[in-house]
């Protein structure tokens, strides 16, 4: 199914699966989405983050030692899915997908009633295999797009997206932030003269603040690093205290979807005159 912004902005909530298990996992997303989460990006756990920042890579470091795998967590994402119609994003870096095999990913991402998937070490130059098989299955392909990007790179990645195109707000890798840079707002500027798809804002967004200023150029903020900060600083009431924080954000989303597709035309407008 589609994957639907439904508010402006929209939330994005990231979780690790697996930490600190399976079936608190399930908890997380599902208390998330009853908080007001639009999109869960099911992270899966991977032993060289090398776009994370500190927070995640223990996160990821913890679901490890519990032997969690992308296969859980494509299975985790199907009990979601019997529960919600929310979106469901496999989050992952590329070699578990190719340990699996292209096809066989695929297969189970579309099997689990999954949206689609970010990759976010691969390459929209190396991505040709890979969207081949997702288009198969009409899975949703969401590239991340950063302010160092060309116009010409922007337009392809652009080109590929499904869903919605995730704009990384600032070089440098995942953490929380007190400020949002000015990078984001050019960024997604730039975007839209190339795709009417949603525009989702990530990397260090962690206050209600953050994410009402990204609602005044984007459709979704993500939300990552401080999710999995308080389900770290939570054991034993990690469900309850993610929905608290995003409960907290989304007070703040309150434009509806016809006011946010306007807004959004006006901008697109105004970036092709």
């Amino acid at each position: 199914m589609p994957i639907s912004f439904q508010t402006r902005p929209a939330l994005v909530a990231y979780i690790t699966c697996g930490d600190p298990d399976l079936a608190t996992s399930r908890e997380i997303a599902l208390a998330a989405i009853d908080s007001g989460a639009s999109v869960i990006e099911l992270g899966v756990p991977f032993s060289d983050p090398v776009a994370d920042g500190p927070v995640i890579q223990r996160a990821s470091e913890r679901a490890l030692r519990h032997g969690t795998s992308l296969k859980h967590v494509i299975e985790l994402g199907k009990e979601i899915r019997r529960q919600s119609q929310a979106g469901l994003i496999i989050f992952s870096y590329l070699n578990p997908i190719l340990r699996m095999g292209l096809e066989n990913f695929s297969g189970a991402v579309q099997d689990a009633g999954i949206d689609g998937a970010l990759v976010t070490d691969l390459s929209v130059e190396e991505s040709d295999d890979y969207l081949r098989e997702m288009r198969r299955r009409n899975l949703a392909t969401i590239f991340l797009a950063a302010p160092t990007s060309t116009d010409e790179r922007l337009q392809r990645i652009a080109d590929v997206s499904r869903g919605f195109v995730y704009a990384v707000s600032r070089t440098g890798v995942t953490g929380a932030r007190q400020e949002m840079a000015q990078d984001a707002q050019k960024l997604v500027r730039r975007l839209r003269k190339y795709t009417r798809l949603p525009v989702a804002v990530g990397f260090g967004i962690s206050t209600a603040a953050q994410f009402a200023d990204v609602g005044g150029f984007a459709d979704a903020a993500v939300v990552g690093s401080a999710i999995v900060q308080t389900i770290e600083s939570n054991p034993g009431s990690e469900a309850t205290s993610v929905g608290e924080f995003i409960r907290q954000l989304s007070a703040v989303s309150s434009q509806p979807l016809a006011q946010a597709n306007h807004a959004t035309a006006k901008r697109k407008a105004e970036a092709d005159s």
